[in-house]
Protein backbone atom coordinates (compact mmCIF):
# COMPACT_ATOMS: atom_id res chain seq x y z
CA UNK A 1 0.00 0.00 0.00
CA UNK A 2 1.38 2.82 -0.74
CA UNK A 3 1.51 6.45 0.70
CA UNK A 4 -0.81 9.46 -0.33
CA UNK A 5 -0.71 11.26 -4.16
CA UNK A 6 -1.77 14.49 -3.23
CA UNK A 7 -4.62 16.13 -5.87
CA UNK A 8 -3.49 17.67 -9.05
CA UNK A 9 -5.77 20.64 -7.89
CA UNK A 10 -2.98 21.59 -5.30
CA UNK A 11 -0.44 22.38 -7.84
CA UNK A 12 0.47 26.02 -8.53
CA UNK A 13 1.21 27.64 -11.42
CA UNK A 14 3.69 29.43 -12.50
CA UNK A 15 5.37 25.68 -12.16
CA UNK A 16 7.08 25.10 -9.04
CA UNK A 17 9.60 22.62 -7.84
CA UNK A 18 7.90 19.08 -7.42
CA UNK A 19 8.82 17.48 -4.39
CA UNK A 20 8.46 14.30 -2.67
CA UNK A 21 8.86 13.88 0.91
CA UNK A 22 9.72 9.89 2.40
CA UNK A 23 9.84 9.74 5.86
CA UNK A 24 8.32 6.85 8.53
CA UNK A 25 7.26 9.35 10.45
CA UNK A 26 3.36 10.44 9.24
CA UNK A 27 3.55 13.53 11.41
CA UNK A 28 7.07 14.73 9.66
CA UNK A 29 5.26 13.98 6.35
CA UNK A 30 2.39 16.17 7.17
CA UNK A 31 4.68 18.90 8.84
CA UNK A 32 7.19 18.95 5.78
CA UNK A 33 4.27 18.90 3.14
CA UNK A 34 2.52 22.15 5.48
CA UNK A 35 5.37 24.06 5.47
CA UNK A 36 6.53 23.34 1.70
CA UNK A 37 3.43 24.17 0.24
CA UNK A 38 3.18 27.47 1.42
CA UNK A 39 5.69 28.59 -0.67
CA UNK A 40 4.41 29.29 -3.93
CA UNK A 41 7.75 28.28 -5.87
CA UNK A 42 7.54 24.28 -4.18
CA UNK A 43 4.52 21.48 -4.41
CA UNK A 44 5.25 18.68 -2.69
CA UNK A 45 3.53 16.06 -5.23
CA UNK A 46 3.35 12.78 -3.02
CA UNK A 47 4.81 11.41 0.46
CA UNK A 48 5.94 7.64 1.01
CA UNK A 49 6.46 6.12 4.62
CA UNK A 50 9.18 3.86 3.63
CA UNK A 51 11.74 3.33 0.73
CA UNK A 52 10.05 0.96 -1.35
CA UNK A 53 6.95 2.89 -1.71
CA UNK A 54 9.28 6.08 -2.38
CA UNK A 55 10.40 3.72 -5.43
CA UNK A 56 6.85 2.52 -6.92
CA UNK A 57 6.04 6.13 -6.47
CA UNK A 58 8.93 8.34 -8.38
CA UNK A 59 7.89 7.00 -11.52
CA UNK A 60 4.53 7.87 -11.38
CA UNK A 61 5.04 11.45 -9.62
CA UNK A 62 8.43 12.47 -11.64
CA UNK A 63 9.05 14.55 -9.21
CA UNK A 64 12.28 17.07 -9.38
CA UNK A 65 13.60 16.57 -5.60
CA UNK A 66 13.08 14.23 -3.30
CA UNK A 67 13.55 14.77 0.80
CA UNK A 68 14.52 11.00 2.24
CA UNK A 69 14.80 10.34 6.12
CA UNK A 70 17.99 8.12 6.56
CA UNK A 71 16.70 5.77 9.21
CA UNK A 72 13.40 3.98 7.53
CA UNK A 73 12.08 0.61 8.27
CA UNK A 74 11.67 -1.73 5.51
CA UNK A 75 14.13 0.02 3.41
CA UNK A 76 16.57 2.56 4.76
CA UNK A 77 17.51 5.80 3.42
CA UNK A 78 21.39 4.43 1.99
CA UNK A 79 19.35 1.55 0.73
CA UNK A 80 16.80 3.66 -1.25
CA UNK A 81 19.52 6.67 -2.08
CA UNK A 82 21.59 3.25 -4.17
CA UNK A 83 18.11 2.19 -6.08
CA UNK A 84 17.54 5.97 -6.54
CA UNK A 85 20.66 6.68 -8.37
CA UNK A 86 20.75 3.36 -10.11
CA UNK A 87 17.37 3.71 -11.34
CA UNK A 88 16.06 7.08 -11.30
CA UNK A 89 18.62 9.50 -10.77
CA UNK A 90 17.62 13.08 -9.45
CA UNK A 91 18.89 15.47 -6.80
CA UNK A 92 18.23 13.91 -3.11
CA UNK A 93 18.33 15.73 -0.09
CA UNK A 94 18.81 13.21 3.54
CA UNK A 95 16.96 14.17 6.63
CA UNK A 96 19.54 13.20 9.18
CA UNK A 97 19.93 12.64 12.85
CA UNK A 98 22.59 14.45 15.48
CA UNK A 99 24.15 11.05 16.21
CA UNK A 100 27.74 9.82 15.72
CA UNK A 101 25.63 7.07 13.30
CA UNK A 102 23.32 9.53 11.68
CA UNK A 103 26.27 11.77 10.81
CA UNK A 104 28.27 9.03 9.54
CA UNK A 105 25.30 7.46 7.39
CA UNK A 106 24.59 10.72 6.19
CA UNK A 107 28.26 11.54 4.63
CA UNK A 108 28.02 8.40 3.19
CA UNK A 109 24.37 9.27 1.58
CA UNK A 110 26.44 12.11 0.02
CA UNK A 111 29.04 10.08 -0.96
CA UNK A 112 26.66 8.45 -3.21
CA UNK A 113 25.30 11.04 -4.71
CA UNK A 114 22.96 13.01 -2.58
CA UNK A 115 22.80 16.62 -3.20
CA UNK A 116 22.44 17.64 0.59
CA UNK A 117 21.49 17.04 3.61
CA UNK A 118 19.21 18.80 6.79
CA UNK A 119 19.49 17.87 10.47
CA UNK A 120 16.33 16.60 11.57
CA UNK A 121 14.63 18.83 13.74
CA UNK A 122 15.00 17.44 17.58
CA UNK A 123 11.27 18.34 18.39
CA UNK A 124 8.05 19.78 16.32
CA UNK A 125 8.59 23.22 17.78
CA UNK A 126 11.80 23.38 15.25
CA UNK A 127 10.38 22.28 12.36
CA UNK A 128 8.83 25.57 11.16
CA UNK A 129 12.05 28.10 12.22
CA UNK A 130 13.84 24.92 10.08
CA UNK A 131 11.96 25.33 7.09
CA UNK A 132 13.25 28.20 5.31
CA UNK A 133 16.51 26.60 5.16
CA UNK A 134 14.60 23.52 3.98
CA UNK A 135 12.82 25.35 1.48
CA UNK A 136 15.87 27.07 0.27
CA UNK A 137 18.25 23.76 -0.61
CA UNK A 138 15.15 22.08 -2.41
CA UNK A 139 15.69 24.86 -4.81
CA UNK A 140 19.02 24.47 -4.99
CA UNK A 141 19.36 21.01 -5.05
CA UNK A 142 16.52 21.04 -7.99
CA UNK A 143 19.54 22.86 -10.48
CA UNK A 144 21.99 20.60 -9.46
CA UNK A 145 23.11 17.90 -12.00
CA UNK A 146 22.76 14.56 -11.12
CA UNK A 147 24.74 11.43 -12.22
CA UNK A 148 23.71 8.03 -12.46
CA UNK A 149 24.80 5.68 -9.90
CA UNK A 150 27.57 4.21 -12.05
CA UNK A 151 29.64 7.37 -12.63
CA UNK A 152 30.35 7.31 -9.05
CA UNK A 153 33.90 5.94 -8.49
CA UNK A 154 34.81 4.03 -5.44
CA UNK A 155 37.91 3.87 -3.70
CA UNK A 156 39.14 0.88 -1.56
CA UNK A 157 40.27 1.53 1.60
CA UNK A 158 44.34 2.14 2.04
CA UNK A 159 45.47 -0.34 4.22
CA UNK A 160 47.78 -0.18 6.67
CA UNK A 161 50.56 -3.03 6.94
CA UNK A 162 52.31 -4.17 9.69
CA UNK A 163 55.80 -2.45 8.64
CA UNK A 164 53.70 0.95 8.45
CA UNK A 165 50.94 0.85 11.25
CA UNK A 166 50.68 4.73 10.67
CA UNK A 167 50.79 7.08 7.89
CA UNK A 168 53.60 9.03 8.10
CA UNK A 169 53.58 12.87 8.39
CA UNK A 170 56.34 15.75 8.48
CA UNK A 171 57.54 19.14 9.10
CA UNK A 172 56.60 21.55 6.69
CA UNK A 173 58.97 23.35 5.00
CA UNK A 174 58.02 26.83 3.51
CA UNK A 175 60.01 26.02 -0.29
CA UNK A 176 57.14 23.81 -1.42
CA UNK A 177 53.34 25.73 -1.13
CA UNK A 178 50.55 25.23 1.15
CA UNK A 179 47.06 23.75 -0.20
CA UNK A 180 43.97 25.11 0.02
CA UNK A 181 40.31 23.25 -1.43
CA UNK A 182 37.14 25.07 -0.93
CA UNK A 183 33.65 23.47 -1.54
CA UNK A 184 30.24 22.64 -0.73
CA UNK A 185 26.86 21.60 -2.32
CA UNK A 186 28.65 18.61 -3.73
CA UNK A 187 31.93 18.92 -2.13
CA UNK A 188 32.15 15.63 -0.04
CA UNK A 189 31.68 13.43 -3.52
CA UNK A 190 34.37 15.48 -5.06
CA UNK A 191 36.60 15.15 -1.63
CA UNK A 192 35.77 11.61 -2.08
CA UNK A 193 37.71 11.37 -5.57
CA UNK A 194 40.49 13.95 -4.85
CA UNK A 195 41.63 13.28 -1.33
CA UNK A 196 42.31 9.28 -2.24
CA UNK A 197 43.90 10.28 -5.32
CA UNK A 198 46.84 12.67 -3.52
CA UNK A 199 49.63 10.51 -3.07
CA UNK A 200 51.15 9.66 0.19
CA UNK A 201 54.20 11.40 -0.77
CA UNK A 202 52.81 14.90 -1.39
CA UNK A 203 55.22 17.30 -0.70
CA UNK A 204 52.36 20.02 0.73
CA UNK A 205 50.44 20.12 3.54
CA UNK A 206 46.46 20.07 2.98
CA UNK A 207 43.23 22.34 4.06
CA UNK A 208 39.85 21.57 3.22
CA UNK A 209 36.97 24.18 3.65
CA UNK A 210 33.90 21.97 3.58
CA UNK A 211 30.07 24.25 4.23
CA UNK A 212 29.36 21.59 6.42
CA UNK A 213 27.41 22.10 10.20
CA UNK A 214 28.89 21.06 13.16
CA UNK A 215 28.49 17.28 13.96
CA UNK A 216 29.39 16.23 10.47
CA UNK A 217 32.76 17.36 9.64
CA UNK A 218 34.68 14.49 12.04
CA UNK A 219 32.86 11.97 10.49
CA UNK A 220 33.75 13.13 6.77
CA UNK A 221 37.44 13.46 7.81
CA UNK A 222 37.09 9.51 9.23
CA UNK A 223 35.82 8.69 6.06
CA UNK A 224 38.59 10.56 3.65
CA UNK A 225 41.28 9.40 6.34
CA UNK A 226 39.76 5.77 5.61
CA UNK A 227 40.53 5.81 2.20
CA UNK A 228 43.15 8.53 1.15
CA UNK A 229 47.14 7.53 1.81
CA UNK A 230 47.75 11.22 3.42
CA UNK A 231 46.18 11.56 7.22
CA UNK A 232 42.98 13.58 7.18
CA UNK A 233 41.68 15.04 10.27
CA UNK A 234 39.37 17.67 11.56
CA UNK A 235 41.49 20.33 12.49
CA UNK A 236 41.97 21.00 15.94
CA UNK A 237 43.30 24.38 17.42
CA UNK A 238 46.98 24.44 17.88
CA UNK A 239 47.54 21.85 14.93
CA UNK A 240 50.50 22.02 13.25
CA UNK A 241 50.73 22.14 8.94
CA UNK A 242 52.71 18.67 8.27
CA UNK A 243 53.73 17.48 4.79
CA UNK A 244 52.05 14.34 4.64
CA UNK A 245 48.64 15.54 6.26
CA UNK A 246 45.06 17.38 5.30
CA UNK A 247 43.50 19.51 8.27
CA UNK A 248 39.32 19.82 7.09
CA UNK A 249 37.79 23.00 9.21
CA UNK A 250 35.20 21.66 11.71
CA UNK A 251 32.09 22.57 10.70
CA UNK A 252 30.98 26.04 12.67
CA UNK A 253 34.14 27.75 12.91
CA UNK A 254 36.10 29.44 10.41
CA UNK A 255 39.85 28.45 10.04
CA UNK A 256 42.55 30.58 10.25
CA UNK A 257 46.94 30.56 11.47
CA UNK A 258 48.05 32.57 14.21
CA UNK A 259 50.83 34.38 14.22
CA UNK A 260 52.81 30.43 14.84
CA UNK A 261 51.29 29.75 11.97
CA UNK A 262 49.11 27.24 14.03
CA UNK A 263 46.00 26.12 13.16
CA UNK A 264 43.64 28.41 15.50
CA UNK A 265 39.83 28.63 15.01
CA UNK A 266 36.77 30.91 15.25
CA UNK A 267 32.77 32.02 15.60
CA UNK A 268 33.11 35.07 14.34
CA UNK A 269 30.38 36.27 11.82
CA UNK A 270 29.35 34.33 9.03
CA UNK A 271 30.91 35.11 5.49
CA UNK A 272 28.60 34.69 2.50
CA UNK A 273 26.09 33.13 5.17
CA UNK A 274 28.59 30.27 5.87
CA UNK A 275 31.11 29.47 8.40
CA UNK A 276 33.32 28.22 7.75
CA UNK A 277 34.16 29.98 4.85
CA UNK A 278 36.95 29.62 2.07
CA UNK A 279 37.47 33.15 1.60
CA UNK A 280 38.22 32.93 5.33
CA UNK A 281 41.36 30.29 5.42
CA UNK A 282 42.43 31.56 1.99
CA UNK A 283 43.02 34.95 3.04
CA UNK A 284 44.51 34.10 6.31
CA UNK A 285 46.90 31.49 4.18
CA UNK A 286 47.56 34.55 1.57
CA UNK A 287 48.37 36.30 4.15
CA UNK A 288 51.32 34.00 5.84
CA UNK A 289 52.43 32.69 2.70
CA UNK A 290 51.77 35.04 -0.45
CA UNK A 291 51.97 33.32 -3.30
CA UNK A 292 53.40 30.41 -2.12
CA UNK A 293 49.39 29.09 -2.17
CA UNK A 294 47.49 26.70 -4.57
CA UNK A 295 43.97 27.10 -3.89
CA UNK A 296 41.07 24.71 -5.71
CA UNK A 297 37.64 25.72 -5.99
CA UNK A 298 35.39 22.93 -5.80
CA UNK A 299 31.64 22.75 -6.48
CA UNK A 300 29.09 24.90 -4.62
CA UNK A 301 26.48 27.61 -4.66
CA UNK A 302 27.67 30.79 -4.09
CA UNK A 303 30.66 32.38 -4.47
CA UNK A 304 32.70 31.78 -1.57
CA UNK A 305 36.30 31.67 -2.58
CA UNK A 306 35.84 33.91 -5.50
CA UNK A 307 37.65 36.91 -3.49
CA UNK A 308 40.95 34.97 -1.94
CA UNK A 309 41.37 33.15 -5.45
CA UNK A 310 41.21 36.89 -6.98
CA UNK A 311 44.12 38.05 -4.12
CA UNK A 312 45.61 35.22 -4.66
CA UNK A 313 46.00 35.00 -8.67
CA UNK A 314 47.01 38.27 -8.56
CA UNK A 315 49.47 37.87 -5.92
CA UNK A 316 50.97 34.69 -8.66
CA UNK A 317 49.45 32.27 -6.73
CA UNK A 318 48.15 28.83 -8.34
CA UNK A 319 44.65 28.99 -8.63
CA UNK A 320 41.95 25.80 -9.97
CA UNK A 321 38.64 25.84 -10.89
CA UNK A 322 36.85 22.46 -10.82
CA UNK A 323 35.14 22.39 -14.63
CA UNK A 324 31.36 22.72 -15.20
CA UNK A 325 30.66 19.14 -16.63
CA UNK A 326 31.57 17.63 -13.39
CA UNK A 327 30.42 20.18 -10.84
CA UNK A 328 26.94 19.36 -8.73
CA UNK A 329 27.09 23.22 -8.60
CA UNK A 330 28.43 25.36 -10.71
CA UNK A 331 28.89 28.03 -8.44
CA UNK A 332 31.67 28.71 -6.63
CA UNK A 333 34.07 27.75 -9.46
CA UNK A 334 32.59 29.85 -12.21
CA UNK A 335 32.82 32.77 -9.78
CA UNK A 336 36.16 32.14 -9.77
CA UNK A 337 36.33 31.77 -13.53
CA UNK A 338 33.94 35.10 -14.55
CA UNK A 339 36.23 37.16 -11.72
CA UNK A 340 39.47 35.87 -13.85
CA UNK A 341 41.06 34.25 -11.24
CA UNK A 342 41.44 30.70 -12.50
CA UNK A 343 44.89 29.77 -13.57
CA UNK A 344 42.95 26.33 -14.71
CA UNK A 345 39.63 25.24 -15.51
CA UNK A 346 39.83 20.90 -14.97
CA UNK A 347 37.55 18.23 -14.80
CA UNK A 348 37.46 16.23 -11.33
CA UNK A 349 39.21 13.28 -12.23
CA UNK A 350 42.58 15.65 -13.65
CA UNK A 351 42.79 17.57 -10.22
CA UNK A 352 44.77 15.74 -8.42
CA UNK A 353 47.38 15.26 -10.90
CA UNK A 354 47.01 19.01 -11.24
CA UNK A 355 48.30 19.54 -7.97
CA UNK A 356 51.18 17.26 -8.05
CA UNK A 357 52.27 19.76 -11.21
CA UNK A 358 51.67 23.09 -9.73
CA UNK A 359 53.94 21.85 -6.53
CA UNK A 360 56.61 21.24 -8.68
CA UNK A 361 55.61 24.10 -10.59
CA UNK A 362 55.69 26.61 -7.71
CA UNK A 363 58.71 25.03 -6.34
CA UNK A 364 60.88 25.74 -9.87
CA UNK A 365 59.82 29.10 -10.59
Amino acid sequence: MTDKVLPQENIKSPTPVRVMVVDDSAFMRFAITQQLNEDPELQVVGTASNGNEALLLIPQLQPDVITLDVEMPHLDGLSTLREIMKKFPRPVIMFSSLTKDGAAETIQALILGAVDFIAKPDNRLDIRTEMGDIAAKIKSAAKAKVKSAVAHRRLPAVPLTPDKPEKQVRPYRKITPVILIGSSTGGPGALNEIIPALPANLMSPVLIVQHMPSGFTHSLAERLNNISPLKVKEAEPGDELLVGQVLLAPGGFHMVLDENERISLNQKPTVHGVRPSVDVTLNSLSQRFGRNVIAVILTGMGSDGTLGASILHSAGGYVIAEHEKTCVVWGMPRSVVEAGAASAVLPRPQIAKAIEVAIREMMNN
